[in-house]
């Protein structure tokens, strides 16, 4: 074997192996499934959040993708018939901006190729960066049910997104209204969580509003001049005495003289500015409900576009941003500006092209919060989130919900079916893609919606229609209908980010339960962010993006996902630096290093099933090796995953090389048994890390892959590994004998020579015949004696359970005590210098609190150098 381990030559041939022998699919361990004690069949299932097909995997992909492998690999191994369900989303509005700056770069739009050509596009667009996701994700080594993989826009899923939408249509749960909404000239219509609310620094323009009579005129601040070709009504506090006078009086608009009245509402604040305010109920959430207290006028100033209408005067044609400075010049030129101040505040933002959000009256379906009603309740009762503060976030957000508006005003998505009669005006929901007839009127012209369903709809059936729920038939070779939704609903776990918490994984809890009757998963982990190494959020634009291909490249696949399963404590975000990787990386040269020495030693061997331990190191071993296998298997089932890489780290590194290793340079005979249990801990480790596992394995094994021997995938998880307690407490007691005699020999410089003699005296009996060898070879000591009382002129080292000597007589202490003499009068030296300063009053006092108190520590350090050398003397003198 080389003395370097080459992932790039093992993992893409090793997952290609793996994948066309079916491993990955839900049969795939068939030989090893197992019975639960109800002797029914143990199943495990887990819904891979579908990555866009816009572009490409980021790290946050890694971490969520590498979470979800080590869970499925550690249950597949335990004998659960296991299915990771992949699969990409179409991501609506994502994909549409992606395909029009395309278009945009060719020199034409949407409108000029009209939809039938720019779905192709869009279609082009999902099979080019799909297919790109899916190599990445490979290349990560993840292991879902890959023959099974679904698209949110798959003929099934469609079926199933148009059963979900009938039914609740025709229940009255989804109904079309004019609604003020959130709204993206550029995107359309957005839910409330698809808006992103930044700080910004804007303006506040104080306005005078003059009174229609010639009476005076009134002033008014707004964030947003533009929109006050709108306004319907001034409004002041009802209780505001200063303002008594002037209700019901009518006021002209600005330039345009358009009359509105004066009017109150208990919504104004009387001490926020002047303490009147405009009232634009088109254009403004809490204006809107103004507007409909008092049967107020809602006048749209601009249309969907952002384009300033007739109502807007010789602005008419603007864009509504680009018209700000314009609008505000006239004002000023007028006299209608009184001021203008800086004002910080918070402005929405569209979530995927980043253009500022209006509040907009716009005809749109609505699904009712209602529905979310029941999965509430339960979610609540059981709180299956990890960690469980989670539950807060949901509540918080949940116990405000409002009807959530799923039309989307695109072309590349889940048309909505809802069509409209030509000829009666009836409307209804219809599952299949040209209905006959109406079904009012038997006419056969009809209208469909041009609309298409918001993105997270059809996600939010995920849990359940790639199991065939909802999909009528279609794609059936993808699914068991019956079997799958018996054995896989509800799913075991979902494991995402908490950023789409409300995007996804609430509304994913409402369907489910709406259409199941009980929630979609048993337990939700919800993973923190990964940051850069200094805690800074990645982004492009600060250069300290990971690609998590660029890291597999350098490093292997094995490195990243240990590195990430090691980081990922529950509720913290992932630092993630080159230090980390370079940590891991030792640990698989650790993990080489070690086959290396057993091969060294015997050429091939046994599993640890197959040969019966008779050695005290093999026994020790192997029972250290049955406590993390026990912890192991606790913290991932708590989903504790770094704790659970932890342990595994700890083991090999500490346990079985540092000292296992080290012990069988004195226990020739052990090597064969060590190199079981070694095999053994590969299988440990295979969930974290695949390749490196299987490839020690087999070479320790003399078998191959390539040549027909099964992976670690899918033989069984270690478990109900023997223990032996007494030849524990033995070697604990022989460790500590060597590190008492390793720090006995540094205080006489000789701390990693070879010593003749050492002496041992025990609190607790053990077998020292066992016990002698691996003292003497990893204490460097040529021969050891084991004592019942204290050996005078020898250097001592006292612990818990023993106390070792040195005995002075057999070793040249001369240059030993030269060097500390030299020592002591050096430190004495420095010690007296700075007591004479410190005990100089006129020192102490002009000398800055800072130096004397540098001094004063210095002083203290010298004071108890000086008594340990002075000790180390007495001792060895």
């Amino acid at each position: 074997m080389s003395n370097k381990y080459e992932p790039s030559k093992v993992e893409d041939s090793y997952y290609k192996i793996c994948e066309d022998r079916g491993y990955f699919e839900i049969d795939g361990n068939k030989n090893i499934q197992e019975l639960d004690e109800n002797g029914k069949q143990k199943t495990f299932s887990i819904m891979m959040p579908p990555p866009n097909v816009t572009g490409s995997l980021h790290i946050g992909h890694a971490l969520t993708f590498t979470l979800q492998d080590i869970i499925t690999r550690y249950k597949r191994m335990d004998g659960f018939k296991t299915l990771w369900q992949p699969g990409t989303d179409h991501a609506g509005i994502a994909t549409q901006n992606v395909v029009e700056k395309q278009l945009l770069a060719e020199g034409t739009t949407k409108e000029e190729i009209g939809r039938e050509k720019f779905l192709e596009r869009a279609w082009l667009q999902k099979e080019t960066s799909g297919g790109n996701i899916v190599h990445q994700m490979r290349k990560l080594g993840v292991t879902p049910a890959w023959k099974r993989e679904r698209f949110t826009m798959d003929e099934g899923l469609k079926e199933a997104v148009k059963e979900a939408f009938v039914s609740l249509y025709n229940d009255g749960h989804i109904t079309q209204n004019n609604y003020m909404v959130n709204w993206c000239t550029h995107d359309g219509a957005l839910s409330d969580i698809e808006v992103e609310h930044e700080e910004v620094n804007g303006k506040f323009y104080h306005m005078v509003y003059k009174f229609a009579d010639g009476s005076g005129e009134v002033q008014v601040a707004t964030t947003r001049p533009e929109t006050y070709f709108g306004d319907s009504a001034i409004m002041v506090h009802p209780d505001d005495e200063r303002y008594t006078d002037i209700v019901g009086k009518e006021v002209l608009l600005p330039l345009t003289d358009r009359k509105i009245k004066v009017i109150t509402d208990s919504h104004v604040d009387m001490e926020f500015g002047t303490g009147v305010v405009k009232v634009t109920p088109a254009h403004d959430q809490n204006d809107y409900e103004v507007g409909k207290r008092h049967n107020l006028e809602f006048i749209k100033c601009f249309d969907e576009a952002g384009i300033l209408n007739e109502y807007c005067g010789e602005f008419q044609g603007l864009e509504r941003l680009e018209a700000r400075p314009v609008i505000v010049k006239a004002l000023e030129n007028a006299g209608y500006i009184v001021k203008i101040e800086d004002h910080v505040h918070q402005v929405g933002h569209c979530y995927r092209c980043k253009n500022i959000v209006e509040p907009f009256i716009s005809q749109q379906w609505f699904l009712s919060e209602k529905v979310a009603q029941s999965s509430i309740e339960k979610t609540k009762a059981h709180n299956n989130f990890h960690p469980q503060h989670w539950i807060n976030s949901y509540t918080a957000w949940m116990d405000e919900l409002r009807p959530w508006c799923i039309s989307r005003q695109l072309w590349w998505g889940h048309r909505i079916p809802v069509f409209t009669c030509d000829s009666c005006n009836h409307q209804w929901a219809d599952k299949a893609d040209e209905p006959e007839a109406c079904p009012k009127c038997g006419n056969k012209h009809y209208t469909q919606d041009p609309d298409v369903l918001d993105t997270w709809f059809s996600s939010a059936l995920w849990a359940m229609s790639p199991l065939g729920w909802g999909n009528n038939g279609k794609l059936p070779e993808l699914y068991n209908l019956e079997q799958d939704m018996k054995d896989f609903y509800p799913n075991s776990l979902l494991i995402t980010g908490f950023d789409i918490m409300f995007f996804w994984v609430a509304r994913m809890m409402m369907m489910g339960d709406h259409f199941q009757g009980e929630l979609p998963f048993k337990d939700i982990y919800m993973h923190a962010l990964v940051r850069d190494e200094h805690g800074a959020k990645m982004s492009k634009s600060k250069g300290n993006v990971i690609d998590p291909l660029d890291m597999v490249e350098e490093h292997s696949a094995d490195i990243i996902r240990f590195t990430l399963a090691y980081l990922a404590v529950q509720g913290r975000d992932i630092k993630l630096g080159a230090k980390n990787l370079e940590q891991f990386r030792n640990f698989t040269n650790k993990l080489y290093n070690a086959s290396n020495f057993l091969t060294l030693n015997v050429d091939t061997f046994e599993d640890l099933k197959d040969i019966e331990i008779q050695t005290a190191l093999g026994k020790y071993m192997q029972s250290r090796l049955a406590h993390a296998v026990e912890d192991v298997r606790e913290a991932l089932e708590a989903f504790k995953f770094n704790e659970a890489a932890s342990i595994l780290y700890k083991f090999v590194w500490t346990e079985f090389c540092d000292w296992g290793i080290e012990y069988s340079k004195a226990s020739k005979e052990s090597i064969s048994e060590l190199g079981a249990i070694f095999k053994e801990t590969l299988k440990l480790v295979s969930p974290f890390m695949p390749f490196i596992s299987d490839f020690l394995y087999h070479k320790l094994s003399g078998t191959s892959l390539e040549e027909g021997a099964d992976s670690l995938m899918v033989t069984n998880y270690p478990k109900d590994i023997a223990k032996d307690e007494e030849t524990e407490a033995m070697f604990e007691i022989i460790e500590e004998a060597i590190t008492a005699l390793r720090r006995a020999k540094v205080i006489i410089d000789m701390g990693n020579s070879k010593i003749a003699k050492a002496y041992i005296k025990l609190d607790k009996q053990i077998d020292t015949q066992l016990a002698k060898p691996f003292i003497e070879k990893l204490a460097k000591v040529e021969e050891i004696e084991f004592v019942n009382a204290k050996v005078e002129n020898s250097i001592t080292d006292v612990s818990d359970n023993l106390e070792v000597y040195l005995p002075t007589s057999e070793i040249d202490m001369s240059p030993i005590i030269d060097k500390l003499t030299k020592q002591k009068e050096k430190t004495q030296k420095e010690f007296d210098k700075l007591n004479g300063m410190l005990s100089n009053e006129r020192f102490v006092a002009n000398a800055p609190e800072a130096v004397v108190a540098e001094n004063k520590k210095a002083l203290e350090d010298a004071k108890t150098k000086l008594e340990k050398i002075e000790n180390e003397l007495k001792a060895i003198s």
